[in-house]
């Protein structure tokens, strides 16, 4: 693709995740991201990337590769005994740095957000989370690092602190949208890293397999 067709297409992926992120996955349509993104042609979502599902993939990877290389950059500082709190630092400050590093106003926790409402896309979601060699590792130490909790209990445990992380992050980026907040997103990534932790290595006081089924949400 030429780059007058990267343009028109990166123009169609800012619009989108804006309309989504405001406005939820179902209630916004091809021809409105069209206009929204400025093109009298309406079929251009499909011209472009093919379908609906197309474009959302397009929208959950389109950051991954910086946030990838924030992790690496902090993986390669950690020695072999890093505790918790240093792993699940490596996995949180990325993706708040990434979202530090957006325009004001962003659009990205929100959009993200919204996503884990569409039953379609939880796969993707999951496969993209995981996508390099750098985050599966660190994810690898982690539940190590909490290895005397039971599978059933790690696993719910993982798929809160997913869904938490991700729904404080979209509330505190509404919120400087509105000028509520001055953003100090690295503040915010470690009162998530100490909530995480917390969590994480709280006693279990009942025996009870709650929440066996979600798959966790990692961060992207």
């Amino acid at each position: 693709m030429g780059q007058h067709g990267d343009k028109a297409r990166g123009t169609l992926l800012d619009a989108a995740e804006e309309l989504f992120a405001r406005h939820g996955i179902d209630a916004v349509s091809n021809r409105r991201i069209a206009e929204h993104a400025g093109t009298a042609n309406h079929s251009a979502v499909a011209y472009h990337f093919g379908g609906r599902d197309e474009l959302l993939e397009a929208l959950i990877t389109r950051h991954l590769e910086d946030t990838h290389r924030r992790r690496a950059l902090l993986l390669e500082q950690l020695d072999d005994g890093a505790g918790l709190h240093d792993l699940l630092a490596c996995l949180i400050l990325p993706w708040v740095d990434h979202l530090a590093s957006l325009p004001v106003p962003s659009w990205r926790a929100r959009f993200l957000h919204q996503m884990r409402a569409v039953p379609s896309m939880e796969s993707v979601l999951q496969r993209s989370a995981v996508a390099s060699p750098v985050t599966e590792d660190l994810i690898r130490r982690t539940q190590a690092a909490v290895g005397d909790l039971a599978p059933t209990v790690l696993h719910g445990r993982s798929w809160i602190l997913g869904n938490m992380t991700i729904g404080v992050c979209a509330e505190y980026e509404a919120r400087i949208e509105d000028g509520a907040e001055t953003p100090n997103w690295t503040g915010v990534g470690y009162f998530l890293i100490d909530s995480c932790a917390g969590m994480l290595s709280a006693p279990v006081t009942h025996p009870g397999d709650f929440l066996p089924q979600p798959s966790p949400v990692y961060l992207l």
